[in-house]
């Protein structure tokens, strides 16, 4: 990265969804294979950036698009601002809604989003908490205010919340970094698909710090 120094003071590092949930430490939830391995990757990250974001799912028991005999897992679901059904995931109190061993608690974010705790309502991106981008979780608005123009990405999973979040920074005009190190796909056509439809908006990827 070139002109370290100065671009430190207007880049913020995110770690969207990096929960136990999303790895194989919790089995039974939605678990990504080496998804509790981008810790250290997500802590060197953060050193280039003066603001470390966070954001956690945060769901209910009784959540609308919960997969059950009836309706499988990615059977449609009706409603607004739900799309498919997913496994019972990131339940609030549950060890999968923890961040993964290793990173910061969420107060010692400089901001941390949660997203996904009402019932009928399972976002994605970090940036908005209904799909179609009209509530703001305040993202956005704290990074301009600090004169951020420069986001770096991690976190799960690649080709679902983190391919999201970056694509909602970009649109809200930040130049954005995803970090391949930091990050695991759910499946590997998925994941390649991500990176395609991100590349087209202008997102950049690296594979790891040593890269900026």
């Amino acid at each position: 990265m070139a002109n370290t120094a100065r671009c430190y003071e207007t880049t913020a590092s995110f770690d969207v969804d990096a929960q136990r949930t999303f790895t194989p430490l919790c089995p039974d939830e939605l678990p990504v294979q080496h998804g509790e391995t981008i810790v250290p990757e997500l802590n060197h990250q953060a050193s280039f950036a003066k603001f470390r974001l966070g954001s956690k799912d945060a769901h209910h028991t009784k959540a609308q698009w919960l997969a059950d005999e009836e309706h499988p897992v990615f059977s449609t679901v009706k409603g607004d601002n739900v799309d498919i059904r997913w496994p019972a995931h990131a339940i609030v109190g549950t060890q999968g809604f923890e961040l993964l061993p290793g990173l910061p608690h969420p107060t010692d974010y400089d901001f941390f989003v949660w997203k996904g705790v009402e019932l009928d309502m399972h976002p994605y991106g970090a940036c908005y908490h209904d799909l179609h981008g009209r509530l703001s979780t305040g993202v956005i608005e704290f990074c301009k205010m600090r004169e951020v123009t420069t986001v770096l990405v991690g976190g799960l999973a690649l080709d679902y919340c983190v391919k999201t979040t970056a694509l909602q920074l970009v649109k809200a005009g930040f130049a954005v970094m995803i970090n391949l190190a930091a990050t695991r796909a759910v499946d590997e056509a998925t994941g390649a698909a991500a990176i395609e439809e991100c590349r087209a908006k202008g997102i950049v990827f690296f594979d790891g710090c040593e890269a900026l």
